[in-house]
């Protein structure tokens, strides 16, 4: 069996100076890894991008796949917190409102730092499996709660599937949007995957005419 490794950082930076070097280290990572991709990022360019020691960079992560990880938690963060807001946003809109803006923003989201973004999803495998999970735990869980609210707009189904349904449907668009190059694609074109995505599960919520 292939030895796996290490991608929990091993220890937590507390102090203003180790929290200052792990964000070099995490922020030179993503660089290395949006400009050479994972097979040519080592833990030896990425201290130096960083300007630390590789014994200080060993003080705080294990291995490049902890480094790689640490990436992931950070840029999904940037995009959860954007969902956060969102849907304290809509909670009180309508179901036709409230998708087409959630639609917008996860496209939008999906376009903070595309270029990094298309590497993770490229890189992610080879990195073993990370910890995503939680992430989407609770996208699931503030879109079921939103859908709960909206009971009487929508047809009688099973609200974790329909969660499931629409979390993955919206999530598809926005992440296929962004790794077939995004940030070229003009804003006509986005308007129409917004309207084309909300249509699609906005039919699928509502009951039959």
């Amino acid at each position: 069996m292939a030895h796996k490794a290490p991608t929990k950082p091993r220890k937590s930076a507390s102090q203003r100076r180790s929290r200052a070097t792990v964000d070099a280290l995490v922020e030179a990572t993503a660089r290395i890894l949006v400009k050479d991709g994972f097979e040519k990022t080592s833990t030896n360019r990425i201290a130096e991008a960083a300007g630390v020691s590789v014994g200080s960079l060993y003080q705080y992560f294990p291995s490049k796949e902890a480094l790689v990880a640490a990436v992931i938690d950070r840029h999904n963060e940037e995009i959860m917190a954007i969902v956060r807001a969102t849907l304290l946003e809509v909670a009180d809109m309508p179901i036709e409102k409230a998708v087409r803006r959630l639609v917008t923003v996860a496209i939008d989201a999906h376009r903070i730092n595309p270029k990094l973004h298309r590497v993770l999803a490229e890189q992610i495998p080879r990195a073993g499996k990370l910890d995503v999970e939680a992430f989407n735990r609770e996208v699931h869980a503030l879109v079921r709660a939103y859908l709960d609210s909206r009971r009487k707009e929508m047809r009688r189904i099973d609200l974790d599937v329909a969660t499931f349904i629409c979390v993955s449907a919206i999530e598809a668009v926005a992440h296929n949007t962004v790794l077939n190059q995004a940030e070229t694609l003009p804003d006509k074109i986005v308007r129409t995957l917004v309207d084309e995505t909300t249509r699609m599960v906005v039919g699928y919520l509502r009951p039959s005419a």
